[in-house]
């Protein structure tokens, strides 16, 4: 077992140190948001904010895509993010089936273009 696991005093400073700075700071924003009714200003700025950074993480992802994904071509990204965003508004805002359509869309479009 300890072939397959390594060292495991790696395992434990890796599993510290991913875990215990990210559980204070929620932990941190429970305690301090706890209060602060749903629809204060201050969360609607924080709801804008994350929702453009992650529209320009998606638009980065679908222009100048990293990795494997490099290799499908644009029309077809463009695509499949098209059909996840019809599936999502047309599966009553399911985001399980946004992903999986278009996720079947770029995995079609690259098994029929080879």
């Amino acid at each position: 077992m300890s072939e397959f696991i390594g060292d495991w005093h790696a395992l434990l400073i890796l599993l510290v140190a991913g875990i215990l700075p990210n559980g204070v700071w929620r932990m941190l924003g429970l305690w301090i948001g706890g209060g602060v009714e749903e629809d204060a200003e201050i969360l609607v700025w924080v709801r804008a904010v994350a929702t453009a950074i992650l529209a320009g993480v998606i638009t980065q992802i679908l222009i100048v895509p990293p990795g494997a994904l490099a290799s499908v071509p644009i029309a077809i990204r463009f695509g499949a993010a098209a059909a996840g965003f019809a599936a999502f508004l047309g599966l009553r805002q399911s985001v399980l089936a946004g992903v999986a359509a278009g996720e079947a869309v770029i995995l079609a479009g690259k098994y029929f273009l080879g």
